[in-house]
């Protein structure tokens, strides 16, 4: 399989080291095998595999990480290509007039 690339050298993702507390929760939560551990610090060792969802830096509790969620993601990509708007990428909406707990009812019935 060959390694994900996205587009060369333009994610946002940022790692400050120094707040870096060597939790590995980036890691963890990292669905494209971005990040590393050397030294108990996390490092970057593939920037360009990152497609920016935002996990790492919703679940660093050190707030080492930064990430524009959403920017890498292929809808926009494709949709900015289109001469769309790129704002919808990787969001679901959820129907007007309908709840939440509506919206479970409906899945537990299924």
């Amino acid at each position: 399989m060959k390694k994900l690339a996205y587009l060369k050298d333009v994610v946002s993702l940022r790692l400050n080291q120094e707040k870096c507390n060597g939790c590995g929760m980036c890691l963890i939560v990292c669905p494209h095998a971005v990040f590393g551990l050397d030294n108990g610090h996390a490092l970057i060792k593939n920037r360009d595999a990152c497609m920016e969802c935002g996990a790492c830096a919703q679940n660093c509790a050190a707030n080492a990480v930064t990430v524009q969620a959403g920017v890498g993601c292929a809808a926009a990509i494709i949709n900015n290509a289109l001469g769309r708007d790129s704002s919808s990428c990787c969001c679901i909406e959820e129907p007007k007039n309908t709840s939440a707990t509506q919206i479970d009812m409906t899945q537990q019935a299924d």
